[in-house]
């Protein structure tokens, strides 16, 4: 069974800094494309970042330069640095896979970013 558990959610000021943190359970996260998304209140899901089997990180084009996806295999734990968050960032973060055919989710991290 594949299990994620994010963490590392909070409340920060606008310019501040979070670390998420997704551990998985049930695949080695170093074998897949793991992602982060978010989702706003009364907003579509909306892709984050993804970094590849390989090692290739992508990012979407709203946090390109701010944030950071990374993982440690011997944690089987993806990261997500968040650096100059913005209050329009507020949101719950969740990690994803896809699994042979089938997505995976977290239960997500919220993230609230207000002065």
């Amino acid at each position: 069974q594949v299990q994620f558990v994010e963490s590392g959610g909070g409340i920060v000021q606008p310019g501040g800094s979070l670390k998420l943190s997704c551990a998985a359970e049930g695949i080695i996260v170093s074998r897949y494309r793991m992602n982060w998304y978010r989702q706003a209140p009364g907003k579509q899901r909306e892709w984050v970042a993804t970094i590849s089997n390989a090692g290739i990180t992508n990012y979407g084009d709203s946090v390109k330069g701010r944030f950071t996806i990374s993982r440690d295999n011997a944690k089987n734990t993806v990261y997500l640095q968040m650096n100059n968050l913005k209050p329009e960032e507020t949101a719950v973060y969740l990690c994803k896979v896809r699994y042979i055919t089938t997505d995976y989710w977290g239960q997500g991290t919220q993230v609230t970013v207000s002065s």
